[in-house]
């Protein structure tokens, strides 16, 4: 099981949660809309949130700002993080608007919110679990549109419990984080989203 449990944090890194959500969310909202406005959707998602970040990981990592990725050390990650930050505002008021893709909007602004509350946590030299951040945000997200939308889904709400979990385990098994960041990352994440669910729910 020790050798298992760091598969999880590759699968899950943060870095795929948005599509992951926007899977579900087309997913969940099969009927509404039709196969080509499905794939604009998520290509948008997939260019914006992994392609970019990647290309600029590749750069950082080629001129020694980071040194892995998963941008374990604390100054390593206020650039990456100032980063997500701009590409999600660029999303949220370009693309994934609140009138068309209201759901799918307020999850990224949730994110952005997660996201420059870890950022502020850094300058105070405070390091929370990004994979935490994506996952309790990933499961408030699906829980939420699985009441919106009267569906259920409750095989998949306890496989992404079970999932935060496992990713826990799997963080602190590579040493990454203490229990204290777990627990900080895993409020980070949910509470915004939970905020927020006020607004589409």
């Amino acid at each position: 099981m020790k050798k298992i449990l760091p598969f999880f944090s590759y699968v899950f890194h943060p870095i795929f949660i948005p599509v992951m959500a926007t899977l579900f969310y087309l997913f969940f909202n099969g009927t509404e809309f039709v196969t080509q406005e499905k794939l604009f959707v998520f290509f948008q998602i997939l260019i914006v949130t992994i392609f970019i970040p990647v290309l600029v990981f590749l750069l950082l990592r080629a001129t020694g700002n980071v040194d892995s990725v998963m941008v374990s050390k604390v100054s390593q990650r206020k650039i990456p993080l100032l980063l997500h930050c701009f590409l999600i505002i660029l999303l949220v008021r370009k693309s994934i608007t609140i009138d068309r893709y209201p759901e799918l909007h307020f999850f990224l602004l949730g994110g952005l919110l997660s996201s420059l509350l870890a950022l502020i946590l850094l300058f105070g030299n405070i390091k929370a679990s990004l994979h935490m951040i994506g996952m309790s945000s990933l499961t408030v997200f699906i829980i939420g549109l699985s009441m919106h939308l009267q569906i259920q889904s409750t095989f998949t709400i306890a496989a992404l419990i079970l999932l935060n979990g496992i990713v826990a385990s799997s963080r602190l098994e590579m040493n990454a984080h203490t229990n204290k960041e777990l627990i900080i990352g895993f409020i980070l994440g949910a509470i915004p989203q939970l905020l927020l669910l006020v607004l589409w729910l």
